[in-house]
């Protein structure tokens, strides 16, 4: 039996803006081909997604929010933040289901039906407790990260390669010691969401926890060569018990709406060089989470890249 799963399923590709939005529902399929095409689905276990309940998402939002969304769910109309993020009927139940598939692998993990997890359509980094942000309904991150702090894991660690700053995750763990944050993204300056200053490294208990890492416009792989060892000796230093990487595909090079110049290469490391590290310590947990990408030839570059370095 293999020791990666990814989740995987119809339902999960109803998550997606139309009307020409760049986060549109096609992205899973495009994925599943390049995956398919390479072999992978022979070489993984294959997980349906579900949906989150209502007091899993509770473990992170609020109740007035989900109440929120769920009537723009019903009637399809209006935006659910300032302009980003569209409703559509089942915009609920679509995100809810994000949220399920990505507590779907995080559930194998913990159960130990496989050390390590890919899930494509996941990693809405941006959404706050209490809103909607740049076409992300739900955080499954940050409900991931609650729940796995409820099991009992004294420290979780995210990492972030997504172009945009993990706003979302960064200020609703900004004050928690238990969460450990590393996020490289594009300069604020220049690039939603504007956040993710270096001096931004966690507040109160947190302060030190969290390492952001601000890249200008056209950085490279050499660039994240740099910085990247950073990140793995953050993560080190406080030696958490899962580690979850966001790796939004939106930071390669020709994405229609960033300016990073990444190769798929730098993904393929990045869940080597973390699944190594979870292996040092000792208990090798791993959950990737597909993010961002809107030039559909590199996500599924990407992401199938990070599929074959989670094996």
């Amino acid at each position: 039996m293999s020791n990666v799963a990814v989740v995987l399923g119809e339902r999960l590709a109803r998550y997606g803006f139309g009307d020409g939005h760049p986060f549109g529902p096609d992205r899973h399929g495009v994925f599943v081909r390049e995956f398919e095409a390479r072999g992978l689905d022979k070489r993984v276990r294959v997980l349906e997604p579900r949906t989150a309940s209502e007091e899993e998402l509770r473990a992170f939002h609020s109740p007035a929010y989900l109440e929120f969304v769920r009537e723009r769910s019903e009637s399809g109309q209006g935006f659910l933040d300032a302009g980003d993020t569209p409703a559509f009927r089942g915009v609920y139940e679509a995100a809810a289901c994000v949220v399920g598939a990505t507590l779907s692998a995080v559930e194998a993990i913990m159960q130990g039906e496989c050390r390590r997890a890919f899930v494509p359509i996941a990693g809405l980094h941006h959404a706050g407790r209490e809103r909607a942000a740049g076409f992300c309904v739900f955080n499954d991150c940050g409900v991931a990260i609650e729940l796995l702090k409820r099991q009992g894991l004294k420290r979780v660690g995210y990492v972030d390669i997504d172009a945009h700053h993990g706003d979302g995750v960064f200020y609703a763990f900004e004050e928690d010691p238990a969460v450990v944050f590393a996020d490289l993204h594009e300069d604020g300056r220049y690039l939603y969401p504007g956040t993710g200053a270096r001096q931004e490294s966690g507040r109160g208990a947190a302060e030190g926890t969290k390492l952001n890492l601000p890249l200008p416009p056209g950085a490279d792989d050499e660039v994240f060569a740099q910085v990247w060892p950073q990140v793995v000796a953050h993560l080190e230093k406080f030696s958490p018990e899962f580690i979850i990487l966001q790796c939004g595909a939106d930071s390669i090079e020709g994405d229609p709406i960033t300016h990073l110049r990444f190769s798929p290469r730098v993904h393929g490391r990045a869940a080597r060089e973390l699944t190594a590290l979870a292996e040092r310590l000792g208990h090798g947990r791993v959950l990737a989470l597909g993010g961002g990408g809107y030039h559909r030839e590199n996500l599924a570059r990407a992401w199938t890249a990070v599929v074959e370095n989670l094996l």
